[in-house]
């Protein structure tokens, strides 16, 4: 079923809305919670929010691109449950080791809220549009979608010390850029 179809299903409050999304989006919005949660359980609770989080945004959103607009309420409520079970306990999986990566480069003490606030999002937005395509894409796979360079070489065909180098460049530019735009 296409997008806008789903979307107009979600306008017209049908609820065989969520029943499409699951089934387009299901596996995509549950690897997003994965590479975050690193917890098949958790994982499955924000995904299962996410189909709610969409019900109640869409009738006063209409987004033309359902696939980011899914992925970005999975991932803020990943963040959200990582925080809370952060607090509880120390954690593992990607996400402490690429927010770690992210700090060296990041304006603030906690990177996760730098990286949230609006003018630092709309930069590194403007930054990533300089890279050329598969840096840009080595980079959102880390640090948007939390996925282990591994997995990231494999996708590419690179291997993971390569995928570890262009990370370190593309931070570094990163940290110029903001730098450049005085964030830094």
């Amino acid at each position: 079923m296409e997008d806008h179809a789903i979307v107009d299903l979600y306008w017209s409050r049908n609820p065989e809305a969520i029943q499409r999304t699951g089934e387009k989006y299901g596996s995509y919005c549950r690897a997003v919670a994965w590479n975050i949660l690193a917890d098949r359980r958790d994982a499955e609770e924000c995904v299962n929010d996410t189909w709610l989080g969409a019900w109640n945004a869409i009738p006063e959103n209409r987004p033309h691109l359902l696939a980011p607009f899914l992925g970005k309420i999975t991932r803020n409520l990943a963040f959200t449950r990582w925080r809370a079970s952060r607090a509880e306990k120390r954690g593992g999986g990607e996400l402490p080791l690429v927010l770690e990566e992210l700090e060296e480069c990041a304006s603030s003490d906690n990177p996760l809220q730098a990286v949230e606030a609006a003018e630092l999002e709309a930069v590194v937005n403007r930054f990533l549009h300089t890279l050329p395509e598969r840096e840009r894409n080595v980079f959102l796979r880390r640090y948007w979608f939390t996925e282990p360079m591994a997995d990231i070489a494999r996708r590419y065909g690179m291997r993971e010390p390569t995928v570890r180098s262009s990370l370190f460049r593309s931070r570094e530019k990163l940290r110029h850029y903001l730098e450049k735009e005085g964030l830094l």
